[in-house]
């Protein structure tokens, strides 16, 4: 009788502690799903603010006539196509298009003197290169917490909770084979 009941007090006790992992694991997905939902959250609001900035940049260089108007065209179109959703693959190239479009177009304004003399475009250029810079830094934390993501999707036991803990697999924010290539500023200066 009492080798039964040491039995059953063990077999409760092993009961708890599956148990208690189970919700400490599922905490923890829980807190991994929601770190790549701020991440992304952190980068869309610095995409907000340069969805903002960048008309008023199209129309500052509109004013010097003639100056790169197929890629201010692009630009314009990438802008309509981003600003809201969520990071799927679409969005994600979008935006990394656009951040290379928007790059393009400030080295591009070094042929031209009487932009760069144009106070309301230097503002504008710090501006939007500060933000550049910012995204760049936040989509560092963003493909850190997606990596977290997708692997701890992929363990054992975690694969088990995944579903009931709400993840899903995420895309990296990484750069389009078009971004890795070398940046030719001479030929982009040529146009």
């Amino acid at each position: 009788m009492i080798a039964v009941a040491v039995l059953m007090f063990a077999l409760l006790l092993l009961a708890l502690a599956v148990a208690a992992y189970g919700v400490a694991l599922f905490n923890a997905l829980v807190g991994v799903k929601h770190q790549v939902d701020q991440a992304w959250a952190n980068i869309d609001v610095l995409l907000k603010q340069r969805h903002t900035e960048l008309p008023r940049l199209i129309e500052v260089v509109r004013s010097h006539a003639g100056y790169e108007r197929e890629l201010l065209q692009r630009i314009t179109e990438l802008r309509a196509r981003t600003g809201q959703g969520e990071p799927d693959g679409t969005r994600l190239a979008a935006e990394g298009a656009l951040s290379r479009d928007v790059a393009r177009l400030l080295a591009a304004a070094e042929a031209y003197p009487e932009l760069k003399a144009s106070a309301a475009y230097l503002e504008l250029q710090q501006r939007i290169s500060a933000l550049e810079d910012q995204i760049a830094h936040r989509r560092e934390y963003y493909n850190d917490a997606v990596n977290l993501n997708n692997v701890r999707m992929e363990q054992f036991p975690n694969m088990f909770l995944t579903g009931i803990a709400g993840l899903v697999r995420r895309d990296l924010f990484a750069a389009t084979e078009q971004e890795r290539r070398e940046l030719d500023v001479g030929a982009m200066l040529a146009h």
